[in-house]
């Protein structure tokens, strides 16, 4: 009897197959999708591990990516118990050289942020992607201050922990891919990235960063606006409450939670914010 290509043969009669290696296709298919799944995982930093930074990284972990990181206060126990690597020094932090870089932290601070970094520590073609709420300032900002060799995606993710606490399905997640090298891996690495919010159920909308504060003045400048105003007049609810009230103690909730900081960026640095407000004041007189 010989044994070939495991399968048991006898040189006269008929082919016998081996129970053992019956299962060998399945644990094949198996590992190859074990593979597949292990070349699509990211190791990623997030610089500034505030709200925002914490309920991005518990959900990449959740996801299957390795997380890292760093910020101002010490974070060391909040992310621990989220599964993520937490480095008081950044320069420990970029040694770990991410595939991706997250900036988390205020608009206020960007610029400080970023100048702060031992860029030099991270692999020359490192992702860089920014998560604020407006977007013409950060890409001029990274274009300016990044290494031309660093890749380079604006996004806006336009959830935040209270409007996406439970599921991201369609909720929307706004992108631009800046600057990203025509190598096959850099536009792997940025599609999965991606690939990672529409898998949560994410509505992906690509646009130029100048397009978004456009329309985000129109839209979010103007919804923080009324609901920060609503907040200042101390609504309360009754007991004779419309469905319209409880809405609008909704939107005081949710844009009252955010930092003043965050609201007073969306102001500063979004050049349709103040056309905008001017609108908002001719209405209320007409």
């Amino acid at each position: 009897m010989e044994v070939a290509g495991g399968l048991c043969t006898r040189t006269r009669g008929p082919l016998q197959t081996c129970a053992l290696d019956a299962a060998m296709p399945f644990d094949y298919e198996s590992r190859a999708t074990s593979k597949i799944k292990e070349s699509k995982q990211l190791t990623i930093g997030i610089v500034g591990f505030g709200t925002f930074g914490q309920f991005l990284a518990k959900r990449l972990v959740q996801h299957g990516h390795k997380v890292l990181a760093t910020s101002r206060t010490n974070y060391q126990h909040e992310a621990a118990g989220l599964g993520v690597s937490f480095f008081r020094d950044p320069d420990d932090f970029c040694e770990e050289h991410p595939d991706v870089v997250i900036l988390a932290c205020a608009i206020l601070a960007l610029e400080k942020v970023i100048g702060s970094l031992p860029l030099q520590r991270l692999r020359r073609s490192t992702l860089i992607v920014d998560v604020l709420s407006v977007k013409q300032f950060p890409k001029q900002l990274l274009l300016s201050m990044l290494p031309p060799e660093m890749d380079v995606l604006c996004t806006h993710p336009m959830f935040g922990p209270d409007s996406g606490k439970g599921s991201w399905g369609g909720l929307n997640l706004m992108y631009d891919k800046v600057r990203i090298g025509s190598a096959g891996r850099r536009q792997a690495r940025v599609d999965s990235f991606l690939q990672f919010f529409a898998e949560q159920g994410c509505r992906m909308v690509e646009m130029s960063c100048e397009e978004h504060d456009r329309l985000a003045a129109g839209t979010q400048f103007i919804t923080h606006s009324v609901g920060r105003v609503l907040g200042e007049m101390g609504l309360e609810s009754t007991s004779i409450d419309t469905k319209g009230f409880e809405a609008l103690l909704r939107l005081v909730d949710n844009t009252n939670n955010d930092s003043f900081d965050l609201y007073y960026g969306l102001f500063m640095y979004n050049q349709n914010a103040t056309e905008e407000l001017a609108r908002l004041e001719a209405a209320f007189d007409s």
